[in-house]
């Protein structure tokens, strides 16, 4: 299986470090947030990732050139022209993944000591085209989830199916699958699973989020829910939460 690190944001919650440097190669304790994330999917055998670059993408190429790429074979998606977002960025990376029958997509800035090997369960038993990793915790943004509202087979569980999202800071909401039942809010965790075909079924061009292709796909795709709720989540895009981490590191490289 290979990974896709998301990599080429601006990291603009991140300044000053940020107008010198990639968010990806922020330390916590001596090592870069993108050393921590492909140090931690080998303990999943994960050694093959895509890292997509913008921000001072030179400077991420010649850190894992350096290092051998920290232990794992790596591959570049060259954004420096035009960053794309989540979704146009995976869109372009494309081709690293088609030869894959699912793969993991993680952002830079999020660590975590989540089970990987739950995640895959999960979806290779309930056949999801995308499994995307939430928690109940408080955030502005939240996905909407409820029962699937279709038949499934007695030995699969039945996961709850992606209906909408929600901005609680601005009261937006987007719900293109529409249902009479109460939606469950969970925050998503900048973690995910994908089944290779999502890679044919997304229609958007240029700059756009992944949350687009989830709400676009899921009127007529099953997209799941795992929820981890109780793993440690960090996202580490602000300096406070970069000292948190550190004080963390020890939870990071064992989990």
């Amino acid at each position: 299986m290979k990974a896709f690190i998301l990599a080429a944001g601006l990291g603009t919650r991140l300044k000053p470090f940020t107008d010198t440097h990639p968010k990806a190669l922020a330390p916590v304790n001596g090592r870069s947030l993108l050393e921590i994330n492909i140090r931690n999917l080998q303990r999943f055998g994960i050694f093959d990732v895509v890292v997509n670059v913008h921000h001072f993408a030179d400077q991420i190429i010649d850190a894992l050139e350096r290092n051998n790429g920290f232990g794992s074979r790596f591959q570049i998606s060259d954004e420096t022209d035009a960053v794309l977002e989540t979704g146009g960025g995976l869109k372009k990376a494309a081709h690293f993944f088609r030869s894959e029958q699912s793969f993991l997509v993680i952002n830079v800035d999020i660590l975590s000591n989540f089970d990987l090997n739950k995640l895959l369960t999960q979806h290779n038993i309930g056949s999801s085209l995308a499994t995307l990793a939430v928690q109940e915790r408080t955030s502005s943004r939240y996905f909407l989830f409820g029962k699937p509202g279709y038949p499934h087979p007695d030995n699969e569980p039945e996961s709850l199916s992606l209906y909408g999202w929600r901005n609680v800071s601005t009261g937006e909401e987007k719900i293109p699958r529409k249902t009479d039942q109460i939606l469950k809010p969970l925050a998503f965790s900048g973690i995910q699973l994908l089944n290779s075909a999502i890679l044919d079924k997304i229609s958007m061009e240029g700059k756009f989020s992944l949350v687009d292709v989830y709400l676009d796909l899921c009127k007529n795709e099953k997209i799941t829910a795992w929820d981890h709720t109780g793993d440690l989540l960090l996202d580490v895009g602000k300096a406070e939460s970069l000292r948190q981490a550190a004080d963390l590191l020890p939870i990071n490289k064992t989990a």
